[in-house]
């Protein structure tokens, strides 16, 4: 009678081990078709600039005699912190943000090509962090900046002389409409 029972209880692992034969030539494929609750497509929302016509930005910050019209910010070599200098420019821009809700920014910080790719792109991003903090601490707001790194893939100068490094070390307003 024991050994009736071992055998059932063989057989009933040999039965729980077996598996189906696996098709060496097809690859499992997951099913991602939509189900009812997610829309077929998605909703794109379109950011249009404030003012605009189309990709026109306003004459105000075109100007070659509006202050509004120069865009960027200058930094030391290896710095991040905004100089005094800079401070007007900045508050003309704070200025024009708040008196323009639907306006929005997008900041670029720059570097030159001293310094490896990664301490670029972050001392990049600092600098534009610098000039979009400056910049909501005079009125600006949250929802219409935005600030990006472009490292050292944006040169304005491509010489290797300090003169053309310094017009590589910025951070660069953009206007939607303009990016």
């Amino acid at each position: 009678m024991n050994r009736l029972y071992a055998v059932a209880a063989a057989l009933a692992l040999l039965a729980g081990c077996s598996s189906t034969p696996i098709d060496e030539n097809k690859a499992g494929v997951e099913d991602r078709a939509p189900t009812a609750s997610v829309p077929a497509q998605p909703t794109v929302t379109k950011v249009t600039p404030v003012e605009s016509k189309g990709d026109r930005v306003p004459n105000i910050l075109r100007d070659p005699n509006s202050i509004l019209s120069k865009r960027s910010v200058f930094f030391d070599y290896d710095k991040y912190d905004v100089k005094d200098e800079y401070k007007p420019l900045l508050q003309a821009h704070a200025r024009y943000l708040a008196q323009n809700a639907s306006a929005k920014m997008l900041i670029q910080g720059n570097c030159d090509e001293r310094g490896s790719r990664e301490y670029n792109v972050a001392l990049g991003q600092k600098r534009a962090d610098s000039v979009k903090k400056s910049l909501l601490l005079l009125g600006a707001k949250e929802t219409q900046l935005e600030s990006v790194s472009l490292g050292e893939e944006k040169p304005r100068c491509t010489d290797a002389t300090e003169e053309c490094y310094a017009k590589n070390r910025r951070g660069d307003m953009l206007y939607g409409g303009e990016y």
